[in-house]
C-alpha cells in the first residue's frame, strides 16, 4: 500500500485500480453524469484518484460514444434494478460459463463489495450456504475495527464450509470480530421445542445481539430442481413440494416466503429457530447474494418496502 505523506500526497507510485472499480468510475462519471467528487464519495477513494482514472480512461480510448468495456452491460442491469426496484445500490457480474458457478461468482463479489460498505463498529448479521461461504474468501482482512459477526441461522448437524457455524467463525477471523452463533438447531422437531428453545438464555441473547446489527449479508435459497436444501440435509424432496404447493418460491435468512417476500403459513417455518422474521426486516442495511435463473423467483420477492434490500 501507497505511503500517505502529512500533505495527502503518495510517496510512491499510484496503485493501480481494479479493471472493474474502473469502469464503474467512467459508468458513473460519463454515463449518470455524476461530478468527479460524488464519484469519489460513491466508490470510497479520493477525487484526485478518480480523476487519474477518468484521465486514463480518455486518453486510452476506453472512453468513446459508448464505453468499450465487458462490463457495460453489467452496469447497465445495475442501474436498471436500482431504479425499477428501488434499491440504494446493486452490483451485477457476468455470467460464469457454467451455471453451476455462479454462487461462487456472485459471492466473490459479494465479500469485496461487504469490504467496501461494512463501517468500523458495525455488528454484520451473516446467512450461510456457498455463496455466503464464497463471500468470505474476497473480503478484505480487518484488524482493530471492532466489527461483530452474529449468525443469523440455527445450526446444522452436518458441518462443513456452508455450516452456519463455519460462516460465521471464518469471517469472524477475516475481519477480527467477535463472533456470535445459536447453539441450536436450525429447525426444531416440534413447534413445541422450538418454543423452549427460544425461550432459553443462549438463544435470547442471540436474538438480542441480531436486533443491533446495521448490516446483514444473506443469501437466497431456491426450491428449483437444483435447490441445494436437499442436498444439505435440511429438507427432503417431499417437502420441498409442500413447501411450493403452499406457496412458497424459496427462502430467506431460513424462513419461507411467497413470491410477495411474505412469510407463508406452514408447519416448517413454524419449528424454525433462526433469528425471528421481524427481526431480520428491521436491519437497515441489507445485502443479498444471488444469481442464477434458477434463483429468479426468490431473487425478485424480497424487494422493498417488505425487506430493506441494498
Amino acid at each position: 500500500m501507497a505511503k500517505q505523506k502529512k500533505n495527502g500526497g503518495s510517496s510512491s507510485r499510484p496503485a493501480a485500480i481494479d479493471p472493474a472499480l474502473a469502469a464503474r468510475i467512467c459508468w458513473y462519471h460519463f454515463r449518470e453524469g455524476q461530478t468527479q467528487q460524488e464519484v469519489a464519495d460513491r466508490v470510497g477513494l479520493n477525487r484526485a484518484t478518480v480523476n487519474r482514472v477518468i484521465n486514463d480512461a480518455r486518453r486510452e480510448g476506453v472512453v468513446r460514444v459508448t464505453l468499450d468495456l465487458p462490463l457495460a452491460p453489467c452496469l447497465e442491469a445495475e442501474n436498471a434494478l436500482r431504479e425499477t426496484f428501488g434499491l440504494r445500490d446493486a452490483v451485477v457480474v457476468p455470467a460464469p460459463a457454467d451455471e453451476d458457478d455462479v454462487r461462487r461468482v456472485v459471492g466473490l463479489a459479494a465479500g469485496q463489495y461487504l469490504s467496501g460498505v461494512l463501517a468500523p463498529d458495525a455488528f454484520l448479521g451473516l446467512g450461510w450456504g456457498a455463496t455466503i461461504h464464497a463471500a468470505g474468501f474476497s473480503l478484505i482482512p480487518r484488524d482493530g475495527a471492532a466489527n461483530t459477526v452474529v449468525s443469523l441461522s440455527g445450526g446444522l448437524s452436518q458441518s462443513g464450509a456452508i455450516n452456519p457455524y463455519d460462516n460465521a467463525a471464518a469471517f469472524a477471523r477475516v475481519l477480527g470480530a467477535g463472533c456470535y452463533y445459536m447453539t441450536a438447531p436450525m429447525i426444531a422437531e416440534t413447534a413445541t421445542a422450538r418454543a423452549t428453545f427460544a425461550e432459553s438464555e443462549p438463544v435470547r441473547r442471540i436474538y438480542d445481539i441480531a436486533g443491533r446489527c446495521q448490516a446483514a449479508l444473506i443469501s437466497a435459497v431456491d426450491l428449483s430442481a437444483k435447490t441445494k436444501m436437499v442436498d444439505y440435509g435440511v429438507l427432503t424432496r417431499d417437502q420441498v413440494g409442500d413447501l411450493k404447493r403452499a406457496g412458497a418460491v424459496g427462502n430467506i435468512c431460513d424462513y419461507f416466503i411467497d413470491a410477495d417476500g411474505r412469510m407463508i403459513d406452514h408447519e416448517i417455518n413454524a419449528r424454525t429457530l433462526s433469528v425471528p422474521f421481524e427481526t431480520l426486516r428491521r436491519i437497515p442495511n441489507v445485502i443479498l447474494a444471488a444469481g442464477g435463473t434458477f434463483k429468479a423467483d426468490i431473487v425478485r420477492a424480497p424487494w422493498p418496502p417488505v425487506w430493506p434490500i441494498r
